[in-house]
């Protein structure tokens, strides 16, 4: 039987833009799926740069103004890949059209700013999700799956960070295409929105939802030059960020983030300590988890390196031979697939966007917390 189009209009064609639609074109080709994407239209702020992604990536058309784009009944479903800033509006007009929707993280710039998008979705009852990609890592996803069997039992410890360092120099502007990240108005937050959300969700996911947290934060670099106005102003967003927290289980957390970390440029691990066992995950070596079992002999007791590239590891038997490992544009891979497959199912693709919602909540606490110099409370949603 021919497989059913589902029609893809995506908003924004930057880093995210490229992730999505390789994922788009290549899920067919390694995931036995009902739904085929179509690349239909993108859609970006300037006809010259919308066409010449169009042409790349070989969209059949393209667009400038997102609510166009919404318009079309030949799109089925919007992939948003734009600054936070403009997450609410384009989710909020696209389930009230009827469209799926898929949002890249977080899913907004505040926990209020959020809210009413998860109301839009649930309303209009589309399929959605939140592209946090790393618990489509399959290390990762084999992690959540021992944890999940009890080989960890109790859990007492999670600590993770996510170190870069590509902000250090103060002559780096703030705003505009490449660097909205340093600009509150658009971003939100700093390495708490960007770089800890990602913790942060793979936290949930794994270990349960977090009770209360205490951080500080620091921004090292007080003024820069903004690209809207030409003139210095006041950084706004945190460049590092460091908190503990306790969550539900009675475990503790201990997360660590920066853009000052000399060396790094995208080092994100996680260590888990249960009373049985622990693993931990370094995305540097993506395709091992590492994993220690107190119910080994003494003799052979020791941290063991799993390779997880298996027929019988997540996702694994739909790529190469055992041995063979796959990176990091696999993930958007699996959720492309895993979100087809919950069309045909009917099944939820997590994270949808009411579980995102939750990690917006950490993640104003976060915020909040070193703001206040005080424990905060994570709002329940």
């Amino acid at each position: 039987m021919p497989l059913k189009p589902l029609n893809i209009g995506l908003v924004g064609y930057g880093f995210m833009g490229r992730t999505h639609s390789n994922a788009y074109k290549r899920v067919n080709d390694f995931f036995d799926l009902e739904y085929r994407p179509v690349l239909k239209a993108v859609c970006g702020r300037t006809e010259a740069g919308a066409k010449a992604f169009a042409e790349k990536w070989q969209y059949e058309s393209y667009e400038t103004d997102w609510r166009k784009l919404i318009d079309r009944k030949d799109i089925d479903a919007i992939d948003i890949c734009t600054p936070n800033d403009t997450h609410a509006p384009i989710a909020i007009a696209a389930a009230e059209a009827g469209k799926m929707v898929l949002c890249e993280k977080p899913l907004a710039r505040t926990l209020k700013e959020a809210a009413p998008m998860v109301d839009a979705i649930e309303k209009a009852g589309v399929p959605n999700t939140v592209w946090y990609n790393y618990r489509r890592v399959p290390a990762v996803t084999l992690a959540k799956q021992l944890i999940d069997e009890g080989r960890l039992g109790r859990i007492y410890h999670y600590r993770a960070n996510f170190l870069q360092d590509w902000t250090i120099s103060a002559d780096l502007p703030q705003g505009g295409a490449g660097l909205w990240r340093l600009d509150a108005a658009s971003a939100g937050s700093g390495v708490t929105g960007d770089l800890l959300a990602h913790c942060i969700d793979t936290a949930l996911w794994l270990n349960g939802s977090i009770k209360n947290v205490c951080a500080t934060t620091e921004t090292f670099v007080k003024e820069r030059t903004h690209t809207g106005t030409g003139k210095v102003e006041p950084v706004k967003i945190d460049d590092a960020c460091t908190f503990f927290c306790r969550f539900e289980n009675g475990s503790l957390g201990l997360f660590e983030s920066t853009r000052y970390a000399r060396g790094h440029k995208a080092l994100y691990t996680f260590e888990i300590n249960g009373e049985k066992a622990s693993i931990k995950w370094d995305l540097h070596d993506l395709h091992r988890l590492e994993y220690f079992d107190y119910g080994d002999p003494a003799i052979l007791r020791g941290w063991k390196s799993i390779h997880v590239t298996d027929g019988d590891h997540p996702y694994m038997k739909n790529w190469w031979v055992p041995g063979l490992q796959i990176g990091y544009e696999h993930t958007f891979v699996h959720q492309v697939a895993d979100f087809l497959q919950g069309l045909s199912t009917g099944k939820p693709t997590s994270p949808t966007f009411r579980e995102a919602l939750e990690t917006q909540a950490v993640c104003d606490a976060v915020l909040d917390s070193a703001e206040q110099h005080k424990w905060e409370d994570v709002i329940q949603v």
